[in-house]
């Protein structure tokens, strides 16, 4: 076995091995030298090589969403690691177990104006879990460091930061390990979930509950939980496609459903009590909803984090939505209520004129979403960039083995595709990556990857600009506008595509696109893109109509 000859690299490597961490996404630079030949000549490792530390990063992210695991990052010192901080930020607000490790300049090269070199210790510290700043010297004080940022990983859920300095000579080996490391034993304290009379009289005596379910894994809450939620009369569920939780009585449309509420609806819905649980929720109407008409109870459910998203969260359950439920359901009594056959009664009414103005609307956005919707079928991880596109999914059905997942901690553009990439190496099912055209040219360093599966597939959305600025208040048509907030472009990634080895399709009108999705799913032979171009500035105008027609 070939080891770095530094001290300390070696014990990383070993602390590592023995927490099992596998996935280690490595940037290619000469300060992480020493713990990048370590990892790369362990078999116990896997390792990928991505140049860009951005796109690195955010293809750990891919790998971490799929495997529920801490995937580790290795960089060089200097701007590198600032490259990380995208990912670092989403994987906090989604709760995304990362790792980053840093390799530094010795304490004494710091700001005296060495090359390469910035202030590493704590660089994320608005947005990071546990940071560890080791010594140069293998010590046992580094080696709690970095166990206790390995457990807190795994425990806590979220990304931490390991930074390493190491002094020259850095490419020098050795055949035998010259430390023994200590290592810490993981453990996590078990608390038994009770629930006071208090709140399971609350819930009795409730007669509109409304459960709001944000982003959730696959799989994530019991049958029978779905079963006995969807069969009490009070309560409404409301998911969306990333709550990965389907039943034909919960109301997966939201906005469809409420933006066209009168100021009547909205006092009729009023829930006495909100129970939520999961990630971040997508719809700003909904959000807006609950804090003007807000409910006497909001109780939110996760075993780490509560936010008090609606200004009126009222009791936190630190615990799983399934032993929540499992305790709640030993007492809980159903109260009388026609509140979810009202709602019922608005989803058939919607459905209709839905199915009405979709089967009218000329070829546009909002169509590519209504065909995709029948295509994408089976168990398939369905990736979806931010801004307009995982707003229109909210808007048709989709098939409920199709898995979704959105980088929705915290939003942003900037890796939607690699980070779809990433889950692709993860996961055993095909993957499919639906992306606005902005999205996709920002992050198209994603391509320069070599791990990309065969069976890769995207659907690129080219509608000549930030489209989801034309739907936003306070659009109007100017050279300002055109330029500074949609960006219009007349970008295709025809050549993108022949560069990274992509199969390529191009599509203007429904025809086109639909024998093109028949072609992609057909073939998995290599990764592929389709391109749809859609009317830049129509777009707008027939998804605004459609909440006007569904009165």
């Amino acid at each position: 076995m070939l080891y770095p000859k530094i001290p300390l690299a070696q014990s990383v490597l070993e602390i590592f091995k023995n927490k099992g961490i596998q996935n280690i996404v490595i940037s290619p630079g000469s300060r992480n030298a020493p713990l990048t030949i370590g990892f790369s000549n362990n078999p116990f490792f896997n390792c990928y090589s991505i140049v860009d530390e951005r796109c690195a990063a955010f293809f750990a992210l891919g790998i971490a969403q799929q495997k529920r695991e801490p995937v580790a990052m290795l960089c060089t010192s200097g701007s590198a690691l600032l490259n990380y901080y995208p990912a670092v930020a989403e994987a906090f607000y989604s709760q995304i177990p990362l790792i980053v490790v840093s390799a530094d300049r010795p304490h004494n090269k710091i700001d005296i104006g060495d090359g390469q070199t910035i202030r590493q210790e704590n660089v994320y510290a608005n947005h990071i879990l546990y940071n560890a700043n080791l010594q140069e010297e293998a010590s046992d004080v580094n080696d709690t460091e970095i166990c206790e940022a390995i457990d807190t990983a795994f425990l806590k859920r979220g990304p931490v930061h390991i930074n390493v300095p190491f002094e020259e000579p850095l490419y020098d080996t050795v055949e035998t390990l010259t430390v023994t490391p200590h290592f810490s034993k993981r453990t996590e304290e078990k608390k038994t979930f009770e629930l006071t009379e208090e709140i399971s009289s609350i819930w009795n005596k409730s007669a509109k509950k409304l459960v709001l379910v944000g982003e959730l894994f696959p799989d994530s809450l019991e049958s029978k939980i779905v079963e006995w939620l969807a069969k009490d009369n009070s309560v409404v569920v409301f998911t969306e496609k990333t709550s990965n939780l389907h039943h034909p009585a919960f109301v997966s449309n939201i906005d469809t459903i409420i933006t066209p509420f009168t100021e009547e609806d909205f006092l009729k819905f009023q829930p006495e009590l909100l129970l939520t649980f999961g990630g971040m929720v997508v719809s700003k109407r909904i959000k807006a909803f609950l804090r003007k008409y807000q409910p006497a109870h909001h109780w939110h459910i996760d075993p780490l984090r509560a936010y008090d998203t609606y200004a009126c969260l009222s009791a936190h359950f630190a615990t799983t939505p399934d032993e929540f439920f499992g305790v709640l359901m030993l007492k809980a009594e159903e109260a009388e209520s026609s509140y979810k056959k009202e709602i019922q009664n608005i989803q058939l009414y919607r459905a209709q004129k839905h199915n009405e103005y979709i089967g009218q609307i000329p070829f546009s956005d909002f169509k590519v979403f209504d065909i995709l919707s029948r295509k994408i079928k089976g168990a398939v991880n369905l990736q979806m960039s931010n801004s307009s596109a995982i707003r229109y999914l909210q808007l048709v059905d989709i098939d409920p083995s199709v898995s979704v997942f959105c980088n929705r901690g915290t939003s942003g553009i900037d890796g939607s595709t690699t980070t779809a990439i990433g889950a692709a190496v993860a996961s055993d099912k095909p993957t499919v990556l639906v992306s606005g055209d902005i999205s996709f040219f920002y992050d198209s360093n994603a391509l320069w990857n070599n791990y990309i599966p065969e069976n890769f597939k995207i659907v690129l959305i080219n509608n000549g600009g930030g489209g989801i600025f034309r739907i936003l208040p306070g659009h109007k048509e100017t050279q300002t506008f055109n330029r500074y907030f949609e960006t219009s472009h007349h970008l295709t990634a025809e050549y993108l595509a022949g560069m990274f080895g992509f199969q390529y399709q191009k599509a203007a009108n429904e025809e086109e696109f639909e024998v093109a999705l028949d072609k992609m799913f057909q073939q998995n032979t290599k990764p592929q893109i389709v391109e749809v171009f859609t009317p830049e500035k129509e777009n707008d105008l027939i998804l605004k109509e459609y909440f006007k027609k569904l009165l």
